[in-house]
């Protein structure tokens, strides 16, 4: 999207250039680019290696892990290389996390329960040999998801952050049960009154804000858009502006509205504060080894 082009049809010229300098004019300090597969990876390092506040993730979403199989030279040689991409980009400190990676139910139709399963269970080996935290994606899968976060918890000491977090209190609960999981919120997250009250349930200490830019921005109809403070001047993308933002298309100058919403929701006065705590541990899991 920040290539112009929306579902293979290209509305208008990159910009990207100017999504970024709006996120460091709105206060990002650091962001980090997800990568859902090898080429993904590979893609997110080289352009993360253009800015010292860009960093980057390596691994396979759930709706992606056909692509092992897929592979010319098969699922282990897919491992590998990923790992090789993984090693030079931690060693480097730009790749801050594994991921993304995790379970999918909702969209079995890009992948199949098994596979997901299988290839979610081998990128633990990634973050055990690399000593990086995961970047978690869950879907109507908890029950499986927290079974191999069980099984798998010692190749996971840095711990991880469930991002786009849209589960039920008992879900949560589950989670919170690991001491070195987060919880990350951004649009997709704050949908309902029913998501508000799990957002509010979070430990401040375990939480972590994000945008999921392009995606998961807060909508006219989400219950939590009645606190956003914030906002920009957005244009469809056929009459695109480089000075504005494009209508339903995320950006990372958005973050301030994640917070705006789930401060709001908490009741939370000291907002700045909130916005510090969370800046923190977000620090502590991802940026030690980077700094």
């Amino acid at each position: 999207m920040y290539q112009g082009k929306y579902h293979g049809k290209a509305y208008h010229p990159p910009d990207l250039d100017k999504v970024l300098k709006r996120s460091w004019s709105a206060g990002v300090e650091k962001l980090i680019i997800t990568a859902g597969s090898l080429s993904e990876a590979k893609a997110a390092l080289k352009l993360a290696r253009t800015d010292d506040r860009l960093f980057c993730t390596a691994g396979v979403h759930p709706t992606r892990c056909g692509e092992l199989e897929q592979h010319s030279a098969g699922p282990e040689a897919y491992l590998e290389e990923l790992a090789g991409v993984l090693q030079q980009g931690a060693a480097e400190g730009k790749i801050v996390a594994v991921g993304e990676c995790g379970l999918d139910y909702d969209r079995l139709e890009f992948c199949d329960r098994n596979t997901q399963l299988k290839y979610f269970a081998a990128q633990f080996d990634l973050a055990a040999s690399s000593g990086l935290p995961m970047f978690l994606h869950l879907r109507a899968a908890a029950e499986d998801f927290v079974r191999l976060l069980h099984e798998h918890r010692a190749k996971c000491p840095a711990g991880g952050v469930v991002h786009s977090f849209d589960g039920t209190q008992e879900e949560l609960a589950a989670l919170l049960e690991f001491d070195n999981i987060c919880i990350g919120i951004n649009g997709c997250s704050l949908k309902t009154e029913a998501n508000l009250d799990v957002v509010a349930a979070i430990p401040a200490d375990r939480l972590m804000l994000e945008t999921d830019s392009p995606w998961c921005d807060i909508r006219p109809t989400h219950a939590g858009r009645k606190y956003v403070q914030t906002s920009a001047a957005a244009r469809d993308k056929k009459k695109h502006d480089v000075a504005a933002l494009v209508k339903g298309r995320n950006e990372p100058c958005n973050i301030r509205q994640v917070l705006e919403v789930v401060a709001g929701h908490r009741g939370v006065t000291d907002m700045e504060g909130l916005a510090q705590q969370v800046s923190d541990t977000t620090e502590r899991m991802f940026f030690k080894q980077a700094s």
